[in-house]
C-alpha cells in the first residue's frame, strides 16, 4: 500500500470521523476530516485525496446531492456511509456517482479492506505518469488560490474562478515568481508582446479584473499586491 495515498472523510459526527481517522492513519494513510460540505469541498481541493468517504447527513447540505455536486468535476472514488440503510438510498447513492456504499454501524476493517482493493485495482489499470507531467500538472499553490496549468483552472478555497485567457496569463506569470516585482513593461512583454496595441493602463485594467474575482477585499487585496511606483506582485 502507497504510505502517500490521501482520504478526506466528510463525517458530522466528529467522533465517528476522529476513529476512522485514527485507524487510517495507524496503517499508512493520510486522512483529513470535515464536519460539513462546504469545508470538505475544501479539502478536497486543497489535497486532491485519493479516496472520499461520505456521509449522507450533513449539517448544510444532503450527502446525495454533494456527491452528483463533486462528481460533477472529479473521477475520486467516492464511498458513502450512512445510517439510511435502506436500499432506496444506495441505489441513489450509486446512482449520483458513489462507488461503494456501507451502512452504520460498520467494521473499520472492512472499511479498510474495501479502500484497499480500490487502490489495488486502481494500480493495476493505470499507468504511472512521467514525472515531468506530474510536475506541469501539480497545482502551484499561494494561500488558498490553486493554480493548475495545464488545466487552465484557478481556484480560492475550493471555488473554481472563471479567468479569460489574458487574465490567466497575467496571474500566472506572478503566480510562477511569487514577491518579485514586475513592472507594467514586463508584463505587457511577457503576456501580450511589445508586437500587439496595448498600452500600461490595460495591465491596470486586468489587474483590477482579477483581484474582483481572486480577492475577498478588492480594494485591500491579500494576494496581488500593488508596489507603488515600480508595478505588482503575487504574495503568499
Amino acid at each position: 500500500m502507497n504510505q502517500s495515498k490521501k482520504i478526506v472523510v466528510i463525517e458530522d459526527e466528529r467522533d465517528i470521523s476522529r476513529i476512522i481517522k485514527n485507524y487510517m492513519e495507524k496503517r499508512g494513510l493520510e486522512v483529513a476530516a470535515a464536519d460539513n460540505a462546504a469545508d470538505g469541498l475544501h479539502m478536497i481541493d486543497l489535497l486532491e485525496p485519493d479516496y472520499i468517504i461520505l456521509d449522507l447527513t450533513l449539517p448544510d447540505m444532503d450527502g446525495l446531492e454533494l456527491c452528483r455536486h463533486i462528481r460533477k468535476t472529479r473521477e475520486t472514488p467516492i464511498l458513502i456511509l450512512s445510517a439510511r440503510g435502506n436500499d432506496t438510498d444506495k441505489v441513489l447513492g450509486l446512482g449520483f456517482g458513489a462507488d461503494d456504499y456501507m451502512t452504520k454501524p460498520f467494521s473499520l476493517s472492512e472499511l479498510l479492506a474495501r479502500i484497499q482493493a480500490h487502490f489495488r485495482r486502481y494500480d493495476k489499470i493505470t499507468p504511472p505518469a512521467a514525472p515531468s507531467s506530474e510536475r506541469a500538472n501539480a497545482p502551484l499553490w499561494i494561500g488558498e488560490l490553486s493554480i493548475r496549468k495545464n488545466e487552465h483552472r484557478v481556484c480560492v478555497r475550493g471555488r473554481d474562478i472563471s479567468l479569460s485567457a489574458k487574465e490567466f496569463d497575467l496571474l500566472l506569470v506572478l503566480a510562477e515568481n511569487q514577491n518579485r516585482v514586475f513592472s507594467k513593461a514586463e508584463l505587457l512583454n511577457r503576456v501580450w508582446g511589445y508586437d500587439q496595441y496595448v498600452d500600461d493602463n490595460t495591465v491596470s485594467v486586468y489587474v483590477r479584473r482579477i483581484r474582483e474575482k481572486i480577492e475577498d477585499h478588492p480594494s485591500d487585496p491579500r494576494y496581488l499586491k500593488t508596489v507603488w511606483g515600480v508595478g505588482y506582485k503575487l504574495c503568499p
